[in-house]
């Protein structure tokens, strides 16, 4: 028994040792790096503060959720949300900034259940309520006497909004809207606290007055009494049961029956619908998505959290992880040695950077479009409508596929819930599909493109009104251009061509252009997906022009070439064949040293991963058994099932030896 626990406490200190020699070989300083992707000292110093308010919080202490069931886990997330909100305003935390924090850090793997509330409701109040809309519902929504959701999708209808069902007709005799879903599939279906949690809808319907159908419109719609809670007469609502995740979230149906609202339920910042029944159209149709682009800017900051988070967790249990002999007979190395696991992991921990600076880039755009529209100017809503639906598309497709790379990596460890890997991925996943499908959104970025005339652009000017889709290599980041594989803009602007040469191939046969354009879909997609890789090459080479550290910049600059190159790789057939292979093996062998520190960099918490195979000491299989230990089937030695099992046992040798 004492050579046993010998053994054990040797492990363990090999396994914490190695960690810390890993960490001890990193070429740069990790402090300065986080600094980086946080925008500053004091903003790291900022979040580490709001950070350890919820992790010391009582309020937010529970019992592991994996162990409990769907109801539970959504009263348990109910409660939580109550608290935070509490928590936000006794800490006076306001800064959206510091708000989006403080819920990363409370949410941890899973979801608020009034996420929809902060993240749709309240945004879209705000962007297109008119000046007596906003004194009266953001009050309510902002105390939370309005609870609201985002009711778009129908059973029947996502993506193709022009498809939806739901209608709103005006009555001017009463000047009011008759609120309907007129058929099964115009069933509102899947929007996030609708279930049971919401009192009020903006509910997206098709506008009719005066005889005409003048498209979707936003409405508030009230579902349940603010005092009682009760269903209002002619709102049939309730929960759609068990999805692949999101257990803590209530995502609904609505059916409205006859449902009259008064006409200032419409929203009227931009469209309006007179006393008579008069509709006076918004300066830009694209106006009513503008919650949806918003949520599209989010996704991608989201995608690289969500990958950063696992790289963290796969590398540093990587490292933890000892398995077979490279050479017979001597000890077996960490899997982190393989040139296979850093294949798998180290392009998705370049990708992870890659995009939490795409997200930085996507919120800094965004804010200053909107402020722009704000002031009457909507001549830059395409290009962020294009921009936020293409990358949405690309680095969710991108982040899904890498987060069961790193879960899959972890090998059979991987698959138990203690991992956070699967409530990561399927937490992530549904941004492949919720606020646009991802083909429909990489085709509508496509449509932009094929807009712009792209086959007419040069690749040596820019376009003068073109910020967001850069067309040449930053000068400032000549260290990394002189290692970039500069065939790559002239092959996006080769698949561009393509896809625009089929559209017409397929007109010259007479067909319609509808026809054409689905016809070549498959080059519009690839062409489009080209271009999303091309884009993020070229704002992660831009973001190297930012950093002065030596350090910081060398070991960036082989994470902006390893993604620029395995990007190539992977379709060397678009990109023509570059000759890759050996260069990404330098790059695999060049960052090895550097793998633990720079998912250290990221500054998730042990608490933030709730991992277990994550752990920052190393010290995994400990915390393993324990966690183990704790499942509800342990706390008893005998099953409940064994009584009933035993007695139908008994009756079934009865049958078998009678």
């Amino acid at each position: 028994m004492q050579s046993k626990m010998d053994n054990k406490s040797f492990l363990k200190t090999t396994i914490i040792h190695g960690v810390l020699k890993i960490r001890e070989n990193a070429t740069f300083d990790v402090e300065k790096l986080t600094h980086i992707l946080d925008g500053g000292i004091e903003k790291t110093k900022r979040r580490r503060e709001i950070e350890s308010l919820v992790i010391s919080d009582p309020d937010f202490q529970s019992e592991d959720l994996n162990f409990l069931s769907r109801s539970e886990r959504y009263d348990a997330a109910v409660k939580k949300s109550a608290h935070m909100i509490l928590k936000l305003r006794e800490y006076g935390i306001s800064d959206p900034e510091e708000i989006y924090c403080y819920k990363s850090v409370f949410r941890r793997h899973h979801h608020e259940a009034l996420g929809l509330h902060f993240v749709m409701f309240l945004p879209t109040l705000y962007t297109q309520c008119n000046k007596q809309q906003l004194k009266k519902w953001v009050p309510l929504a902002e105390s939370f006497k309005a609870l609201g959701t985002y009711a778009q999708t129908e059973l029947g209808h996502g993506t193709h909004l022009r498809g939806l069902e739901t209608t709103a007709t005006y009555d001017p005799a009463t000047q009011e809207f008759v609120m309907n879903s007129p058929t099964i599939t115009s069933i509102k279906w899947w929007p996030g606290g609708l279930g049971k949690t919401s009192n009020h809808a903006i509910v997206l319907a098709q506008l009719h007055t005066q005889g005409k159908c003048h498209g979707l419109q936003a409405f508030i719609v009230p579902l349940r009494s603010m005092n009682t809670h009760i269903p209002l007469p002619g709102v049939v609502v309730g929960d759609i049961g068990p999805k692949f995740g999101f257990d803590e979230v209530d995502n609904g149906y609505l059916k409205l029956e006859n449902v009259r609202i008064p006409r200032d339920h419409m929203l009227m910042k931009y469209a309006k619908v007179e006393a008579d029944g008069t509709y006076v159209k918004p300066p830009s149709a694209k106006l009513t998505y503008g919650t949806m682009v918003f949520i599209r800017s989010m996704i991608v900051g989201e995608a690289g959290h969500a990958l950063a988070k696992s790289c963290t967790i796969a590398i540093r249990y990587s490292s933890v992880r000892h398995q077979s002999e490279i050479r017979p007979g001597e000890p077996e190395p960490q899997i982190m040695d393989y040139q296979t696991q850093q294949y798998k992991l180290f392009p998705l921990l370049a990708t992870a950077y890659a995009y939490k600076f795409v997200g930085q880039y996507m919120n800094q755009v965004y804010l200053r479009i909107t402020g722009d529209i704000s002031q009457g100017d909507f001549s830059e809503l395409p290009e962020l409508h294009a921009m936020s639906a293409g990358l949405k598309a690309f680095t969710t497709w991108t982040a899904s596929a890498g987060i069961e790379v790193c879960r899959m990596a972890c090998g059979g460890h991987g698959y138990s819930r203690c991992s956070a890997l699967p409530d990561i991925y399927v937490n992530f996943v549904p941004t492949c599909t919720y606020e646009g499908e991802n083909t429909v959104m990489m085709l509508q970025t496509a449509s932009w493109c094929q807009a712009m005339q792209w086959v007419e652009l040069k690749w040596s000017t820019s376009p003068a009104h073109n910020e967001l889709y850069l067309y040449s290599m930053d000068s400032h980041a000549s260290v990394f251009v002189e290692r970039f594989p500069m065939s790559m803009p002239l092959c996006v602007f080769r698949l561009v061509e393509m896809a625009a040469k089929s559209i017409q191939q397929e007109l010259q046969k007479r067909v319609s252009q509808e026809d054409a354009w689905n016809n070549s879909a498959i080059d519009l997609v690839r062409a489009s997906d080209a271009h999303c890789h091309y884009v993020v090459v070229k704002l992660f080479a831009a973001k190297l022009g930012e950093i002065g550290d030596t350090g910081v910049h060398s070991v960036l600059s082989t994470l902006a070439l390893l993604y620029a190159l395995q990007g190539i790789q992977q379709h060397s057939g678009d990109f023509l064949q570059v000759t890759t292979t050996m260069r990404l093996k330098e790059l695999l062998a060049q960052l090895r040293p550097n793998a633990v520190a720079l998912v250290d960099a990221f500054d998730y918490r042990d608490e933030m991963l709730n991992s277990v195979l994550g752990r920052y000491d190393g010290n995994v299989y400990e915390h393993m058994f324990e966690w183990a230990r704790r499942s509800p089937l342990n706390k008893t030695e005998v099953s409940s099932w064994r009584g009933p099992f035993k007695k139908e046992s008994q009756r079934l040798r009865k049958l078998i030896y009678c």
